[in-house]
This record gives C-alpha cells, structure tokens and sequence, in this order.
C-alpha cells in the first residue's frame, strides 16, 4: 500500500498553483508530494485514506495535506460505471513549505504557521466558520494576481493557524516510502477498493505484491502500522458507515454489501472501530 510520488507543476510566474479540479472521478492513487495540499471539495462522493486514517468524503468538506503525507480520494463506484455523467470537483492549492523563502517562516511573527505546518504532518480537517472563510477566499485566490495571491494565501493560512474549528486526521509518525514500494503496493489498494464486498483471499492478495502470504502480513504491517486484515475490516467498516448514513438500507443490507456474512460480526467490528452500534451510527448523521 505504498504511495506513488506525484510530481506537482507550477507556472513559471507563479510560486504556488490554485486551480478547480472538474473530472469525472479524483486521482484514485495513493500518492505523495513535498507540497502541502488544502483541497476544498465541492462535488463528488467516496472514501479518502490521509496517512493511516479512512474516512468518507461528501461536498463542503476541506483538508490540509503535509508535506509528503500519502493521501488518497476515492470516488463512490457510481463515478466509474459507464456512461456516468456524475463530476468531481474541488478547488486545490499546491504550495511547498518554503514558498515564501528559505527563511521567512523562521520570522518570529510566523510561529503560528510554523506549527500549522508540522501539524499538517497528521492531515487536518477545516470545519465550521472557518472552512467558510477559508473557502471564499480560496475562490478570491482564483482570479488574483501579483502579490494579492501572496497576501490571500498567507489569510488563508492565519485562518487555518489560529482556529479552533480544526482537527488532525492521521497518526504521527508515518512511515516514508520508497517509489519501489509504491509501485508494489498501489496494485493491492486499487484491489481491496474493488472487491472488499467481497471474500477476499490473502495467498490472491499476497501474489499481486509477489510475495507469500506470511511475507506479505509482515510487509504489510511493517510499512501501515496495521495489520492486513485490520485494514480490510476499516475499509468495510468505512463503507457501512457511508451506507447507513447516505441510505436508508436495513443494517441487514449493509452488513451483506460492505463484505461481512456474519450479523453479529458485522455488529462488534462496527462498535469496535466506531465507538457506536450501526443504529447510533444512523441516528448521529439523520
């Protein structure tokens, strides 16, 4: 599961990219850049995986990504299906940490961002007041010029720095990857994210990184801080949540589509991993 670095472009003219992403679907690769993201999603539905963190995406939702951390936005399966006309859409700006200069950051009167930015490190959620402000002038950064996109962008970060209407997302402490290793494991990804309704078989999984099962579990854990079969479970997990909040299908139907055969299984990984029954679950987001 190691991600695939991506190489961000920028314009000449400009040390820092904004732009409206409109597609069919998000990059659907585990991948990872020097450039700290903040992505504002205004279409489009999924799962995104930021570090060791699952969760679920919808519109309004707002996130910083740190340098280097691996992240992913997955589409719903109804993006993929032919003949889909469904859009995603986001408003993404890509900066690295040193876009002011090597030492403008070290100014005392920027300690603030100086903590933002390792804090970005785990991912962090932008909530409430402040994912408003902060994304009206995100949308005022697209059409600026010159040094107002600098001033925009350093409002944008004061905002972020100085809330208390934000939250980290993943772990500290995630493991670095290699490029190898990315194009070993993003294979196995795309593949849970494909069949884990399904049974899935670990000597299958193992096979597509090429190894035997119990070298894989060790790998595997090795580079995620999770065992395969907790991952898969997560993934499930994060699938019914999404169902039970997005539907109004029995928790029986649930259960069955995000890949368990067992109720009450279902029910104590459900309350295990989310601190909730499933009927909670529904009831917290209605």
């Amino acid at each position: 599961m190691k991600p695939k670095l991506l190489k961000i472009s920028f314009q000449p003219e400009q040390s820092f990219s904004v732009r409206i992403d409109s597609v069919p679907y998000f990059f659907c690769e585990w991948h990872f850049h020097p450039e700290l993201e903040l992505v504002h999603i205004h279409k489009g539905t999924g799962t995104q995986f930021i570090g060791d963190a699952i969760e679920h995406f919808k519109p309004g939702d707002m996130i910083l990504v740190g340098s280097n951390l691996p992240h992913l936005w997955k589409c719903d399966d109804k993006y993929f299906e032919k003949g889909s006309k469904l859009k995603a859409e986001s408003t993404v700006i890509h900066f690295m940490p040193d876009v002011f200069g090597e030492h403008f950051f070290s100014l005392p009167e920027n300690k603030s961002l100086i903590k933002l930015f390792d804090k970005a490190r785990q991912g962090i959620r932008v909530t409430k007041k402040t994912r408003q402000l902060v994304g009206e002038k995100m949308q005022l950064l697209l059409q600026a010029e010159g040094t107002e996109r600098i001033i925009l962008l350093l409002q944008i970060l004061q905002s972020i720095a100085n809330s208390k209407e934000v939250h980290t997302i993943a772990s500290k402490n995630i493991y670095s990857y290699s490029k190898k290793e990315s194009e070993r494991l993003n294979p196995i990804f795309q593949y849970l994210f494909t069949h884990f309704s399904g049974p899935v078989k670990l000597n299958e999984v193992a096979a597509l990184a090429h190894m035997s099962p119990h070298s894989f579990c060790r790998y595997f854990k090795l580079r995620t801080r999770k065992t395969f079969s907790r991952f898969l479970m997560e993934v499930r997990i994060g699938h019914a949540c999404k169902l039970l909040s997005e539907t109004d299908k029995s928790v029986s139907q649930v259960c069955y589509e995000s890949g368990f055969n067992n109720f009450s299984n279902f029910n104590r990984h459900f309350k295990e991993i989310t601190g909730k029954t499933p009927l909670q679950h529904r009831k917290l987001h209605l």
